[in-house]
């Protein structure tokens, strides 16, 4: 007679064949995830033009995306545990692909929020459940640190054929044609998963707890909102009520948490050394990164003066060097362990970001990105062996649970770094700004171009072109000023995760601290 969990299916130590198919399946999603975010930047003119969104629409067409995802991340890890990890990332497959077509086929600015909405619900579902049944198929650690090495790998390729499958698109098709692109991905998904994925659930968990699950939005949401607010427009009313919204929430769920005996994070899993040490590293390394990724793209519009097209492409070369340097990882792991390959390559990302704070104004993008491409150089092994770390660390009935940690992290390191460092650059850039103040410039126009070098470039458009060429000399310099700070304050942080990954990671084994069984692994000394 079929029991419940019938269609379970034993998974061997060693992965065969079969494994490393269902890997390539695996990492499409993730593919997909990155090319798609690529296509919207690019095809931002044209959607505007047709659906004609406010200032305040375009910027939730941008962000709700990211917000539903980093919301649900952690209840789509956990229901995964519970319901089966295939069945939740075809599910959201489906979802994903029906939602797509939808949004290609928006016709108001409101329809294709709604759409984004859905399709970052739909995202959360793919990113956890991909990466725990990476972690179910490769129970060998040096097998999984090599196949998270492919995901992430296929990661960094979306980013790179982002700009030119997008512009292929775009010139020969509409704007919608760029949400297109994952229609045929999920349904390869879909068709090929029953036959090599397997099912895996925890069947001991109990039911979803749905206050839980609204805490957890109440706790994330609003704190993601405020470090983007402040990022934006600095702090405010608005930006303290929604952190301190957030915090408390947090507090409630932490302490929900506890009493449970079936939680919807298990805060167990932070006592872990390797754990608790890898999301350490993959929230500052991802808040670092995030931050100076974000000034980097204005540095080579703004102050470079390129078009996005050919800023699209210059940033290039650091996608390509964060996938050379994922796909060494695991390499570099066997023989060095853990703790050496993170602290190496954070070592080598202090010296890309330190590359950084000496560009200029004037000259060409070459500097800065050769010191953006030794950046991602460094952080490709660090958030390699980081998500194996963390998946490593867990059991394997809570590896969903963990994925979605891991995945959280990052988004919330991305935020806050963005927050971080893109008010200090904003606030270095109004300080120097003052020089302005000699040029004669009526009081709305001097107001835009103390506030930003968007809004300098702006105003000089309509001067005099000495006049505008002097405001927009001034401008650039502030902003690159801005740009130096927060690679300098960059390049210290790394130097901190080299001193932690050297201390927290230093007993940890190469696969991420379990074997195959799920003890710990031997410690690399």
């Amino acid at each position: 007679m079929r029991g419940r969990h019938a269609d379970v299916r034993p998974i061997p130590t060693s992965a065969g064949r079969r494994e490393w198919i269902a890997l390539g399946v695996l990492a499409l999603p993730t593919l997909l995830l990155a090319l798609d975010l690529n296509v919207l930047y690019l095809a931002l003119p044209q959607l505007t033009a047709d659906l004609a969104p406010d200032a305040a629409q375009l910027l939730w067409i941008m962000d709700i995306y990211g917000f539903m995802i980093a919301g649900f991340l952690v209840t789509m890890g956990t229901l995964g545990d519970r319901i089966g990890r295939r069945r939740l990332l075809m599910i959201g497959a489906a979802v994903f692909g029906v939602a797509s077509v939808v949004a290609a086929y928006s016709t108001s600015a409101e329809m294709l929020i709604g759409t984004r909405a859905v399709l970052g619900v739909a995202g959360a579902t793919l990113m956890p459940s991909t990466l725990s049944l990476i972690s179910d198929m490769f129970r060998d650690p040096q097998q999984r640190t090599t196949a998270i090495s492919v995901w992430m790998s296929c990661f960094m390729i979306g980013a790179i054929i982002g700009p030119l499958v997008g512009g292929a698109l775009l010139e020969h098709f509409w704007w919608g044609s760029g949400f297109l692109v994952g229609v045929p991905v999920m349904v390869l998904l879909l068709v090929s998963s029953p036959a090599l994925l397997p099912e895996h659930r925890d069947p001991r968990a109990g039911s979803l707890d749905f206050v839980s699950v609204g805490l957890s939005l109440l706790t994330v949401l609003p704190l993601i909102w405020a470090v983007k607010e402040v990022a934006q427009d600095g702090l405010g009313a608005p930006t303290v009520l929604a952190a301190a919204t957030g915090a408390i929430a947090g507090v409630a769920f932490v302490r929900r948490q506890r009493r449970l005996d079936h939680p919807l994070l298990d805060l167990r899993l932070f006592a872990d050394r390797g754990f608790s040490g890898a999301l350490g590293i993959m929230f500052v390394g991802g808040g670092t990164i995030g931050g100076i990724a974000l000034l980097f793209a204005q540095y080579v519009q703004l102050v470079q003066g390129l078009s996005p097209l050919r800023a699209g492409l210059w940033m290039l070369p650091y996608a390509g060097t964060m996938l050379v340097g994922a796909m060494l990882a695991p390499h570099l792991v066997r023989r060095w362990g853990p703790a050496r390959v993170v602290a190496g390559g954070m070592a080598v990302a202090a010296v890309g970001y330190a590359v950084l704070s000496q560009v200029s104004a004037v000259g060409d993008p070459k500097l800065a990105v050769t010191g953006l491409a030794i950046v991602y150089l460094g952080f490709g092994p660090a958030a390699v062996l980081g998500t194996d770390l963390i998946v490593g660390a867990a059991p394997p009935e809570r590896a969903g649970s963990a994925s979605a940690i891991s995945e959280t992290s990052t988004e919330l390191g991305v935020a806050v770094g963005v927050a971080l460092l893109g008010s200090l650059g904003t606030a270095i850039y109004r300080g120097e700004m003052t020089g302005a103040a000699e040029l004669d410039l009526p009081s709305p126009a001097h107001h835009a171009v103390t506030e930003s070098l968007a809004g300098a470039a702006a105003v000089a458009a309509e001067l005099p072109v000495e006049t505008g060429t002097e405001v927009l000399t001034v401008a650039r310099a502030a902003f690159t000023d801005g740009f130096n700070t927060a690679a300098a304050v960059s390049a210290a942080a790394a130097v901190v995760l080299i001193v932690l990954s050297s201390t927290v990671l230093r007993r940890i084994g190469a696969g991420g601290g379990r074997g195959p069984d799920g003890t710990s692994a031997p410690a690399s000394r």
